[in-house]
C-alpha cells in the first residue's frame, strides 16, 4: 500500500496520475496547502522540505516503510516498483530520464514563477516578460521534440506524466496550446487516458 500526500497542483497530481496508471493501490492523504498543512511537524517528518506530493511505501525495500519525497523521485520509484512507464530499452531510458530532468529543472520551476507573478507581481512587467518568454522557449522546445516522437521518450512514460500536469496550465497564463500543435496533440492524447482523467480528480476537495 502507497499512502500518498497531496494536494491540487501539477506536482502533486502527477504522483497520482502515476499510481492510477500503474494500478498500484493507494491511500489518499490531503495536505490542503491553503491552510500550511505541508508545513506541520507531522508533514514536516515525512519530507523535511515542506513540500507536496510525498508518499510513504509502507512495502518498501525489506519490507520496511520507505518515505520519499520530490515528486521526481517518486516517479522513479513507482515506475522501478512496479516495473512500468520506464523504457526497457537504454537509449529510450535515458531520453527518459533527460525529459523528466527538463520539466524539474525548467518547466515546473519557469512556470511556476510565471504563476506566482501572474497572481500577485502584475506590476513586475520586466518579471512578468522574464517568466513568459522562458515559459514559451521551453513549451517550443517540448514542441520541437513531440514533432520528431508521438511520447517524449519514444513511448509513453513518467517523462510525459511529469511534463503533462505542467503543460496544462499555460492556458491560465493566456498562453493557448493552438500555437505548439505538436504539444496540443500530445496533451490531448494523455488527457484522454482513463487513468490520467482519474488521477487529476486526486485528492477530491
Amino acid at each position: 500500500m502507497i499512502e500518498l500526500y497531496t494536494w491540487t497542483t501539477p506536482n502533486g497530481t502527477k504522483a497520482s496520475i502515476m499510481l492510477e496508471e500503474i494500478g498500484m493501490p493507494y491511500q489518499v492523504h490531503a495536505v490542503n496547502l491553503g491552510k500550511g498543512e505541508q508545513k506541520t511537524p507531522e508533514f514536516v517528518a515525512i519530507n523535511p522540505n515542506g513540500r507536496i506530493p510525498a508518499i510513504i511505501d509502507t512495502e518498501g525495500p525489506g519490507g520496511k516503510p520507505l518515505k520519499i519525497f520530490e515528486s521526481g523521485a517518486i516517479l522513479i520509484y513507482l515506475a522501478e516498483k512496479s516495473g512500468k512507464l520506464m523504457p526497457r530499452d537504454a537509449v529510450r531510458r535515458m531520453e527518459a530520464f533527460q525529459w523528466l530532468m527538463f520539466q524539474m529543472a525548467g518547466v515546473g520551476p519557469m512556470f511556476g514563477q510565471l504563476g506566482w507573478f501572474k497572481r500577485n507581481g502584475a506590476d513586475n512587467q520586466q518579471a512578468l516578460a522574464r517568466y513568459t518568454e522562458e515559459s514559451i522557449r521551453l513549451a517550443g522546445v517540448l514542441d520541437h521534440r513531440l514533432g520528431e516522437a508521438e511520447y517524449l521518450a519514444g513511448e509513453y512514460s513518467i517523462a510525459d506524466i511529469a511534463n503533462f500536469t505542467w503543460i496544462g496550465v499555460l492556458p491560465f497564463f493566456n498562453l493557448a496550446l493552438d500555437r505548439w500543435p505538436n504539444l496540443r496533440r500530445w496533451h490531448a492524447a494523455i488527457a484522454a487516458r482513463p487513468a490520467v482523467q482519474r488521477g487529476l480528480k486526486v485528492p477530491q476537495v
